[in-house]
C-alpha cells in the first residue's frame, strides 16, 4: 500500500479554499429614491444595474409592490429573456417594459397612475454566479396637482436666466445701432457744411479782391 502524500490539501479542502477565495460579487442596483406623478398620467420606474458577470439568459429582473396601508407585496412585473407582464391584479393592462438588458436597465412603464398606487415600487436583479444584491425601491406619490418641487424650482431659474441674458443681447444690439446711426448723421453734417464753408472762403475772397 502506497504511503500517502504528507502535506498536500485533500479535494474538500481545496474546494474549501477555492470558495473562500473565489471573489464573490453582487449586483449593484440603482433607483430613484422617489417620484411624484400627476393622477391618471404615466411614469417610467427606472431601474439600472451593475452586474460584474456577462448578462446572458439567466439574468432575472422583478418587480414587486408594496402598498401604504399594511399587507403583503404584489406582483407587477418580471422579465427572463421576455417580458412577463401581470395577468391579474392591479396592475393588469397596466405595465409595460421599457428596459433594455443590455445596456444595464429593467426599468418598467406604469400607465394611468392612481391614489391607490401609492407605495414602494421594488426592482431586484439577478445574474447568476453574482449573489444577489440588495433591492432598488421608488416611492411612488400619485397626486392630483403638481406640487412644486425643486425641479420646477431650477427650471424657473433656468429660463429667469436665459430671459435676462435675451434681453443683455437685445439692448447692445440696440445700442449699437444707435451709436452707428448717431456717426452716419454726424458724417452727413459734416459733409453738408463743408461745401458751405468753402462757398463762404470763396465768397469773401471775391469781395477782398474788388475792395481792393
Amino acid at each position: 500500500m502506497a504511503p500517502r502524500s504528507q502535506g498536500l490539501p485533500g479535494p474538500s479542502w481545496v474546494g474549501f479554499l477555492l470558495l473562500v477565495l473565489w471573489p464573490v460579487s453582487a449586483v449593484d442596483i440603482y433607483t430613484p429614491k422617489s417620484l411624484e406623478v400627476l393622477n391618471g398620467t404615466e411614469v417610467r420606474l427606472k431601474c439600472t444595474f451593475r452586474s460584474y458577470s456577462a448578462v446572458g439568459s439567466k439574468l432575472t429582473v422583478s418587480w414587486h409592490f408594496q402598498p401604504e396601508e399594511p399587507g403583503r407585496s404584489e406582483f407587477v412585473f418580471y422579465y427572463s429573456e421576455e417580458p412577463f407582464p401581470p395577468t391579474s391584479g392591479r396592475f393588469k393592462g397596466r405595465v409595460t417594459w421599457d428596459g433594455n438588458i443590455h445596456k444595464n436597465d429593467g426599468s418598467i412603464i406604469l400607465w394611468d397612475t392612481k391614489p391607490s398606487d401609492n407605495g414602494t415600487f421594488q426592482c431586484h436583479v439577478r445574474n447568476p454566479p453574482d449573489v444577489d444584491g440588495p433591492t432598488g425601491e421608488i416611492q411612488l406619490r400619485v397626486v392630483t396637482k403638481v406640487t412644486f418641487s425643486e425641479i420646477h424650482i431650477l427650471a424657473f431659474i433656468i429660463g429667469a436666466v436665459c430671459f435676462l441674458m435675451i434681453v443683455i443681447v437685445v439692448v447692445v444690439v440696440i445700442c449699437r445701432y444707435r451709436k452707428r446711426r448717431h456717426g452716419d448723421t454726424e458724417s452727413e453734417v459734416e459733409e453738408t457744411e463743408l461745401p458751405e464753408k468753402e462757398n463762404l472762403k470763396e465768397t469773401e475772397k471775391h469781395l477782398l479782391e474788388e475792395g481792393a
